[in-house]
């Protein structure tokens, strides 16, 4: 039975093909002392064999190749044919690709007395390519199709069939003539392959551990905590693998892990391999609110995550492939699962990739940045602050009548604070009622109320009703009370009032 698996991009999928393919070449001496030796020996002895059998391997990897222009992939099904016809002497130069991988699976089990193993190495990455070319995607897809159909009737040649990608694009793809096809991607056993888990994290990496703690000035478990908030979180499984702590089912990203480690700074390493300008058109196209990417919002069924198809206007399902989304809760009554960003990285790569497709405006040059504004709080500038979000609000577009400037409103303010990362908090819980922002600096604290369609006296007003300052009355921190006015109907930061 061919089996799938999907994971985000270098999520270690390639050394997971890379492994199988050392394993059934029985390549011996690469897992000397690993369990697998031992699970393979006693394999043998219960089927009367002997162990390590070397069986012929097909490993088609389709990284590496460019498949945005016609013709491409039909090249790369050539060159990856020819390789296997040299090494099995057949000559298929005149067939169709999927009658010379058939010739090819009878040779190779005539040839070496043993089944064939075929490893798929990012299947999708012809699709993905193409996503947004859809006479090339379609292209694609139909040579895909004609390709991996061969699957379906040659069990007696097969002894595995094992394809890993990104996506599961479903119905009009390679999937629709493997329906005996096994999913693996979101079942419980398999919730913790290719990421690494907090007890492998403990167990295996203790010394680079302690090297990052020491370039960032942090104790072993302050160096576990932030490498927690910046990399762990992937949730494959709402009952899969746990960590010592006894909480959480979820992974951390292997790539920005190892990465983390050998550099010894927490960067962005994976979000910055690759930027999801796509998914960033396909969410304003669509109108995502970009808050609800981590308030638990929005819902999915499993059979909804799976499956993807290319004219989906939907960006829900590949987000959650891509890995910008994971699972945060489950639902069993109604199978559904709550989604939301996995960690700091994400959560913070795409919120800056968000900004500037709902503010045109934001740019470094003009000085209406993030990065601006975020000098401007630590120096205590309120007037520069307002400068920044009046320029921002100024850029917002015209839009349709049926999305209204409210909803950009909300959606630029919760993206401008929400990059000010460890300095803000937004929407504040308190005993009597929910702060819009609280921003938290070295020298000064600003309590901000924000109003459409009302005053800046009325947003200080309520500052003050509510008590939303009372934390903060014995701060040592200078104390800013702002209330800020925006017309929806000039789209303009209207009025600004400090107190």
């Amino acid at each position: 039975m061919p089996t799938f698996l999907s994971r985000p991009r270098r999520f270690g999928k390639s050394l997971l093909v890379s492994t199988l393919r050392a394993y059934f070449e029985g390549r011996s001496d690469l897992f000397e002392g690993l369990e697998i030796e031992r699970l393979e020996e006693a394999a043998a002895e219960r089927e009367g064999r002997e162990p390590w059998v070397t069986r012929p391997v097909f490993h088609l990897d389709f990284n590496g190749a460019d498949y945005t222009r016609e013709g491409s992939l039909e090249a790369k099904l050539d060159a990856l044919l020819r390789r296997l016809e040299e090494k099995w002497d057949t000559d298929g130069s005149s067939l169709e690709a999927g009658d010379r991988f058939q010739n090819l699976l009878e040779a190779a089990h005539a040839q070496s007395g043993h089944r064939v193993v075929v490893l798929v190495d990012e299947y999708d990455k012809p699709l993905l390519d193409a996503v947004e070319d859809p006479s090339l995607e379609g292209s694609n897809r139909a040579a895909l199709k004609g390709f991996f159909s061969v699957l379906k009737g040659a069990d007696e040649h097969l002894c595995l069939a094992f394809l890993t990608g990104v996506t599961k694009f479903s119905k009009v793809s390679i999937f629709s003539d493997l329906n005996q096809l096994r999913d693996i991607s979101l079942e419980r056993d398999y919730a913790g392959v290719c990421g690494i888990t907090e007890a492998e994290l403990e167990s295996t990496f203790e010394p680079e551990i302690e090297a990052l703690a020491d370039q960032l000035g942090l104790s072993p478990e302050g160096c576990l905590e932030a490498l927690r908030a910046q990399y762990d979180g992937y949730c494959f499984h709402p009952d899969g693998p746990g960590d010592s702590r006894g909480v959480g089912r979820m992974v951390y990203n292997p790539f920005s892990l190892l990465n983390a480690f050998q550099s010894r700074r927490l960067g962005s390493w994976w979000f910055e391999s690759g930027t999801p300008t796509f998914l960033v058109r396909r969410m304003r196209e669509v109108g995502l609110d970009p808050r609800r990417l981590t308030d638990g919002s929005i819902h999915a069924t499993e059979r909804r995550l799976s499956d993807y198809r290319g004219d989906d206007p939907d960006p829900i399902p590949l987000m959650f492939q891509a890995g910008y989304l994971t699972i945060r809760a489950a639902d069993p009554a109604t199978d559904e699962y709550a989604l939301a960003v996995p960690n700091g990285e994400v959560r913070y790569g795409l919120v800056e990739s968000l900004l500037p497709a709902w503010a045109p405006g934001y740019s470094e040059a003009r000085g209406t940045d993030v990065y601006t504004l975020r000098r401007l709080v630590e120096a205590g500038d309120a007037d520069g602050m307002r400068d920044v979000l009046a320029a921002l609000f100024a850029s917002i577009p015209y839009t349709r009548e049926d999305d209204p400037f409210e909803n950009y409103f909300q959606a630029v303010i919760w993206l401008v604070f929400t990059l000010l990362r460890r300095y803000v908090r937004c929407e504040v819980h308190q005993a009597r009622g929910r702060a819009d922002v609280v921003i938290e600096v070295r020298e000064h604290v600003y309590v901000m109320e924000l109003k459409r369609d009302g005053t800046a006296a009325e947003a200080l007003a309520q500052i003050e009703e509510h008590g939303y300052a009372e934390p903060f009355s014995a701060d040592e921190r200078k104390l800013h009370l702002i209330g800020c006015a925006f017309d929806p109907k000039t789209r303009r930061l209207a009025e600004w009032e400090e107190r």
